[in-house]
């Protein structure tokens, strides 16, 4: 069960990335955009909170800080991304920043004594040949010339790993990841509330709102499955299952904007296949 759950959740978590790239390609305000993702995300998980008798659990202090750890890994790492694609390739950039996956793994492995045999970790190694091969493209030159660029992709490789490992953390102490995430949305909702000197038109803004309100509510559906993946199941296997949710925007991409996959692109699909099933075996 715990297995169509991370499938479920990397497909779910995918499909935020997805509008994210929609409202990119409409020219959508990115401050806007996050505004929508982080305010439709808070309320699902306020609902979902509500829902299990668990909002009074926003009063503890434990809640709080994992919140706050956790939402400045999603908020700021997702701000350090975008930043560092200004600066490199997104070919380095995002299966970069996915290696975030690798310590959540190690962490769960040697920390948490979670099993991992043979065949698992040969679906681990696939699943992430699959995330940095669909990354690739092939007229994007690989060389960096700002050194910031390093400095930027290592910072948000710890703040993502803050916030995929940080559920696995809370989930060994005892606590719902419904309120935590709450707070972490929440409070990343009033960091992209602050006034900046982004230069917009009113049907960016509308553009970027509507489409993030729309990544919210994946991104609360995928960020829960993954909670309960790795609750019910082995977070050294859920991470890598969560991290190829990059997959769904590239068959997005394939089926509305037409776009053409390189020959490694597809090996990642058969990577993601291949993964999945000697996980299971």
């Amino acid at each position: 069960m715990w297995l169509l759950t991370a499938i479920g959740s990397a497909f779910l978590f995918g499909l935020a990335g997805w509008w994210m790239k929609v409202s990119q390609m409409k020219g959508g305000s990115t401050r806007m955009l996050l505004i929508g993702l982080y305010g439709a995300g808070a309320a699902g998980f306020g609902i979902h909170a509500a829902f299990e008798g668990r909002l009074n659990d926003v009063l503890q202090p434990g809640v709080w800080l994992a919140g706050i750890l956790i939402g400045a890994g999603s908020a700021w790492g997702n701000a350090l991304f975008m930043k560092a694609l200004q600066y490199g390739p997104a070919s380095l950039t995002s299966p970069l920043t996915n290696l975030n996956i690798v310590f959540v793994v190690a962490m769960a492995t040697f920390w948490y004594d979670e099993p991992l045999g043979l065949m698992q970790t040969v679906g681990i190694v696939m699943l992430l040949l699959a995330v940095v091969l669909i990354a690739y493209k092939r007229k994007e030159p690989l060389s960096i010339k700002e050194k910031r660029w390093f400095i930027i992709v290592g910072l948000a490789i710890v703040m993502f790993a803050l916030r995929n490992g940080g559920l696995k953390v809370t989930d060994e102490l005892g606590l719902s990841s419904a309120p935590i995430l709450f707070v972490a949305y929440a409070l990343s909702l009033l960091w992209f509330l602050i006034p900046s000197k982004e230069q917009r038109e009113r049907a960016s803004d509308r553009i970027g709102l509507q489409l993030g309100l729309a990544a919210g509510v994946f991104s609360y559906g995928g960020l829960q499955l993954y909670a309960y993946a790795i609750s019910t199941g082995q977070a050294n296997l859920a991470a890598p299952i969560f991290a190829t949710n990059s997959l769904v925007v590239a068959i997005g991409s394939i089926l509305f904007y037409k776009e053409r996959l390189t020959m490694l692109q597809w090996a990642a699909f058969l990577f993601l296949l291949a993964g999945l099933i000697v996980i299971k075996l």
